[in-house]
């Protein structure tokens, strides 16, 4: 047994120097960085508007980037997002990895099956009740994302959800429900998780629920593509501002958390070294994450936006700015996974970008027949470490080093009938994204950026969204028919790495290490 570890150590440790990943140490980051991983709560078996358009539609809709149908044989289980919850062995797993932190959602469909028009959910309340206790007794500081992609099925029926400016009174209701009842164990809460992905897939392309979209985004009963993102964008600016005055003005004080808003974050870098493609990357910058942050953090949208949209993106009102100028928030939440080219398709005719086509850019993941990074199981997704530090440093100069966490980050395996358990735990991919990831982050923090937690996506194999269960995130191996956890290669990794214990340590001889090397 020693000898056959001693070789995956080797096997890792060869493929760590391969790549040119220097080692990074605990020891890089503040004593009281966060570190920790992450799920979010749709797993939950309870109705909400993504299960529903989940059960209503084929898996071949579902599969909106065309992978290969043979990744595709799912039950129908995995098409209702009814994965495993979140448990006392989980926990356990948790303490035993040595984090002190875990972010996860909160339901609004578990705990307001109806929103504001029904009562509170008590089954929902002592699920809540239970974790964040578990999670406290055992030292790790829970991380709370109160929307995450999911409603209550009931308003989207009742008011159309995001396309009402209804919705803003329900996810006030909904937060101040969540501070009331869980507030005084949780130290972080955020309000929305990337909002500025899910309103592209869900009113722009059609991908996810409500499923609404126009061409030539796509083919959708319903929608319209070039105005309805940005109405639903306003009101969740405008549900995030509510939600913050509620905290800060009701519980933070007695409470004494913080609130911010995570966002998802891709570094671009132009295709050519062309002005229009150099313009192209602050587009795809402007129509990105800085969609959200420039309205909350600097009081309105992005000029890039307003150029390009004109009378389609909404306007704030005196009285809005002015909220917004006085509620801002306390920490930015940067969800990273990967880097790409993008191209100008102002002055070149382009394909339909599903992320970035509003922005008048393509996107791209090789130049000259070179990718941009080691390929991953997620088609979208390549490692690219620079990126990190890139994407960090460009959010703390344009938002004053506002405080920022690390709220996702991840390597994802491709899973099909092929694929055994045991290639899944032996994800040495998994161990050189994640340590070239922090060295980079460990890089952006040296040079000045307040980066004060990072979280890996995700604690287990999990539901996908749209991609069902062909995509796995987890450290630990989840058999999604006995529910079984298996712990990955990875989790030995980080676990070493939490405790200060190095891979590199393990080779105490190194003369054996220079031996090795030379091979």
């Amino acid at each position: 047994m020693a000898a056959a570890w001693l070789v995956v150590l080797l096997t890792v440790h060869r493929l760590l120097h391969l790549s040119g990943v220097s080692a990074v140490d605990r020891s890089q980051f503040p004593p009281d960085f966060l570190f920790g991983t992450s799920s979010s709560a749709y797993q939950a078996r309870r109705r909400n508007l993504h299960s529903t358009m989940l059960h209503n539609k084929s898996l071949s809709e579902l599969c909106f980037f065309r992978l290969k149908a043979d990744i595709w044989r799912v039950t129908k289980v995995s098409a209702t997002g009814m994965s495993s919850l979140t448990s006392k062995e989980d926990i356990e797993l948790m303490h035993s990895l040595g984090v002190n932190s875990y972010r996860f959602s909160i339901s609004w469909a578990r705990i307001l099956p109806k929103g504001r028009f029904g009562d509170v959910n008590p089954d929902g309340v002592a699920f809540y009740n239970a974790l964040i206790d578990g999670l406290v007794q055992k030292g790790i500081q829970p991380f709370v994302t109160i929307c995450h992609y999911d409603i209550p099925h009931e308003l989207d029926e009742r008011y159309g959800g995001w396309l009402s400016p209804e919705i803003q009174k329900d996810f006030s209701y909904f937060a101040e429900v969540c501070f009331k009842l869980f507030g005084d164990r949780i130290k972080f809460w955020t309000t929305f998780n990337q909002p500025n992905l899910s309103i592209k897939f869900s009113y722009m392309d059609g991908f996810y629920s409500p499923g609404r979209c126009s061409e030539p985004f796509g083919k959708c009963a319903l929608g319209n593509s070039s105005i309805e993102p940005y109405i639903a964008g306003h009101n969740i600016i405008l549900s995030h501002v509510n939600a913050v005055s509620v905290y800060r003005n009701k519980y933070q004080g007695k409470q004494g958390g913080q609130i911010g808003i995570a966002l998802s974050i891709t570094w671009y870098e132009p295709f050519r070294n062309t002005t229009i493609d150099l313009l192209a990357v602050k587009r795809a910058l402007s129509f990105g994450a800085s969609w959200f942050l420039d309205p909350i953090l600097l009081g309105d949208y992005p000029t890039e936006m307003r150029e390009v949209l004109g009378q389609s993106l909404p306007k704030f009102t005196s009285k809005q700015k002015k909220r917004l100028q006085s509620t801002k928030l306390d920490f930015i939440g940067l969800n990273h996974y990967t880097t790409c080219y993008v191209k100008d398709c102002i002055f070149s005719p382009c394909e339909i970008d599903p992320v970035n086509a509003d922005a008048r850019v393509f996107s791209l993941y090789e130049r000259d027949g070179v990718p941009i990074g080691k390929a991953t199981g997620a088609p979208f997704f390549h490692d690219v470490p620079r990126g990190m530090e890139e994407a960090v440093t460009y959010y703390k100069q344009r938002y004053n080093n506002t405080p920022t966490y690390i709220t996702e980050n991840g390597y994802s395996q491709a899973s099909n009938s092929n694929v055994t358990a045991k290639d899944f735990t032996n994800d040495t991919g998994r161990i050189t994204y994640i340590q070239g990831y922090l060295t980079s982050l460990a890089s952006a923090i040296r040079k000045g950026a307040d980066v004060r937690g990072y979280f890996v996506w995700s604690l287990l194999d999990d539901f996908e969204w749209n991609f069902g269960y062909t995509l796995r995130f987890g450290l630990y191996h989840v058999h999604y028919k006995t529910l079984k956890r298996t712990p990955k290669l990875s989790v030995d990794w980080y676990r070493k790495f939490l405790t200060g214990s190095l891979l590199r340590r393990k080779f105490r001889d190194e003369s054996q290490l220079h031996k090795f090397n030379s091979y």
